[in-house]
């Protein structure tokens, strides 16, 4: 995720963390998948809770090291 320091292009400078909005955007997604509990098929849940762990695994990388 950019918000939390991650370069899409290597030649790109590199974009400062916003980690604020990094757990904004974290927090949304949590809501989201709470309000589409058995509204999604088996891979969609499985995709949007592998992300939310890698994104909050990743938030709590970051915030550990400030």
């Amino acid at each position: 995720m950019m918000l939390m320091g991650e370069q899409i292009d290597p030649h790109q400078l590199p974009i400062p963390a916003n980690l604020p909005q990094a757990k904004d955007i974290i927090d949304l997604l949590s809501v989201l998948e709470q309000k589409t509990t058995g509204n999604l098929t088996t891979e969609e849940q499985a995709v949007l809770r592998d992300m939310l762990y890698a994104l909050r695994m990743k938030y709590v990388s970051l915030t550990a090291k400030q």
